[in-house]
């Protein structure tokens, strides 16, 4: 049988190695630049290039470009407004948030202001 001193032991030997392991989250580096970002849509991979400064993101996509608002929360999340709505749709705001950073890639979660439901994906800086 296991003694009480070998589990506390143990137990606090798996908190100690966890706590050594942190993401990387170097956000700022990640404020402006261009970016690439592919994902499967209708089970088609497809790519969006997007370039975004402090303020403004101008995203091309299939040969047409979207210009959208940036607001900065902190400095691993912000809010994207389109600025030039087709339908109801794209009047709404998408909350994006920086999970993790690693040398010129970032791993995030997006989902509509409010909703609970959130996607991610991973954006490449290739300028």
């Amino acid at each position: 049988m296991i003694s009480m001193k070998r589990i506390v032991f143990i137990f606090l030997f798996a908190i100690l190695i966890a706590s050594c392991y942190r993401q990387e989250r170097d956000c700022i580096n990640f404020h402006t630049g261009t970016f690439e970002f592919e994902t499967f849509l209708e089970g088609e991979l497809v790519k969006t290039t997007f370039v975004r400064n402090d303020s403004i993101e101008i995203d091309h996509f299939r040969g047409k470009s979207d210009t959208a608002s940036i607001r900065w929360i902190n400095d691993c999340e912000y809010i994207v407004q389109k600025l030039h709505p087709k339908n109801m749709a794209e009047e709404k705001a998408i909350h994006m948030k920086i999970l993790m950073t690693d040398k010129n890639t970032y791993t995030f979660e997006y989902g509509l202001v409010g909703a609970t439901n959130k996607q991610r994906g991973t954006a490449k800086k290739i300028k």
